[in-house]
């Protein structure tokens, strides 16, 4: 396939080497000349514009850091695509922006997928990213063989914003392991159990979870939640206000999210 992508960085970098080597052909968006120099590297054809990364394409990848980041460059890239193209929204945000890119895609024959995605760049590297698809399902199996590239399993979840919606419990919930965490190490050191003991243990028993294998790899609770801090928290807010939007709340997940968020130097 032709795909342009936006948002080489720490996770969208490795999704275009990957494309490269599954054999699509890759226009990546590089915003200095030092960044177009390693997308060439890669194997991809560097351009320098959301036109050139959208010419020819048939679908268009965004990978951003943020919702707002999305919003900036979507009504662009939906301008700039050719009919019967696909934009494929990577980046974890808001279901609206999704549907109100989709709104304006709709009279150009352009087609919007939300595919917020699960796991890092060892998963990517491993071609096992989990992808939440919202959206049409004859879209998204037109753009399966390159997200095929990185991602399995391939979840088609519902309609446009379903993606997300998914995402962000997947999130919420995450979060909330890690405060459990942090309430579990709080409770073996008043037992006379130190935290390492604890996390050399627990992986193998009955309340391992992925969120326990990431704190066990970093040796502390606050560790791991000070590297995950930055991805959970603008996620979490996200989570926050669609949920207050449609009249739902967080429930047992919220006093968890305190917990988490009252270690030091972690703001969710």
């Amino acid at each position: 396939m032709r795909v342009g992508f936006v948002g080489a960085g720490r996770m969208g970098r490795p999704m275009v080497a990957r494309l490269v080597a599954a054999g699509h052909e890759v226009r990546a968006l590089g915003r200095s000349a030092a960044a177009r120099d390693a997308l060439a590297g890669d194997g991809a054809v560097p351009v320098a514009s959301l036109a050139e990364a959208a010419e020819g394409a048939e679908a268009v990848v965004v990978c951003l850091f943020s919702d707002e980041q999305v919003r900036e460059v979507g009504p662009g890239l939906v301008a700039a695509l050719p009919e019967g193209a696909i934009l494929v929204l990577h980046t974890t945000g808001s279901p609206r922006t999704a549907e109100d890119l989709a709104a304006l895609a709709a009279g150009r024959g352009v087609e919007v997928l939300d595919v917020p995605v699960s796991g890092g760049p060892h998963d990517i590297a491993a071609g096992r990213l989990t992808l939440f698809a919202g959206g049409s399902k004859a879209a998204l199996d037109q753009v399966r063989p390159a997200l095929a590239a990185y991602g399995d399993p391939i979840l088609h979840v519902g309609p446009l914003g379903a993606g997300q919606r998914v995402k962000l419990v997947n999130n919420a919930l995450f979060a909330a392991h890690i405060g459990l965490l942090a309430d579990a190490v709080r409770l073996a050191s008043a037992l006379g159990v130190p935290e390492e003991t604890l996390l050399d243990a627990l992986p193998h028993a009955s309340s391992a979870s992925r969120a326990l294998a990431g704190v066990a790899s970093r040796r502390s609770v606050a560790e791991f939640a000070r590297s995950t801090g930055p991805f959970l928290g603008k996620d979490l807010a996200v989570a926050r206000a669609l949920a207050g939007d449609l009249g739902a709340d967080l429930g047992a997940l919220s006093p968890a999210h305190d917990v988490l968020a009252a270690l030091d130097g972690v703001d969710t």
